[in-house]
């Protein structure tokens, strides 16, 4: 039996210490906002914030994650479509088909957190590694500076998991 903190609450999971962190999310879980890609982590759609960094749940085995890690997933990002990098995707009117989005939007909230005023060569350096095949990426970067310029201590607080 393996414990992982997700979103705040610790879930006990039955499955193979290899088993990749995205099948337990989506499988065990049943979080469904984690996309599967690649299956390399090369693409970006299954990124979920562990201890306030952006990492690709497809190539992390559940074995490495230690029970005091917090995963947070884009389910967690906001309740209610709140979150600044959220309402600022919405009125950039970024996505086309949508299956990258949750990727997206997990790496730029923890670019935007980690810098408040991020350049245009932060954005493209932190969001380099996230495919979109619909080509969205000058709306991702007019979304990422509408966020920047709003509040950062939420983001902070959700990134750290200090959320109530």
């Amino acid at each position: 039996m393996t414990k992982l903190n997700i979103n705040g609450k610790v879930r006990d999971v039955e499955v193979e210490s290899d088993t990749p962190l995205l099948w337990v999310i989506r499988e065990q879980v049943g979080l469904t906002g984690t996309k599967y890609g690649c299956g390399v982590a090369q693409c970006g759609a299954c990124s979920v914030h562990i201890n306030g960094e952006v990492m690709r749940s497809c190539s992390i085995p559940v074995g490495t994650i230690k029970a005091t890690d917090r995963i947070v997933t884009i389910e967690a990002l906001s309740a209610n479509r709140s979150h600044p990098v959220q309402k600022a995707w919405l009125a950039v009117d970024v996505p086309q088909c949508g299956y990258c989005q949750s990727g997206q939007i997990m790496s730029a909230a923890a670019l935007i957190a980690a810098n408040a005023k991020p350049s245009d060569a932060d954005i493209d350096a932190a969001m380099a590694g996230n495919i979109c095949r619909c080509g969205t990426y000058p709306r991702i970067r007019a979304a990422i500076k509408r966020a920047a310029g709003m509040t950062t201590a939420d983001l902070r607080e959700v990134l750290t998991g200090t959320e109530t």
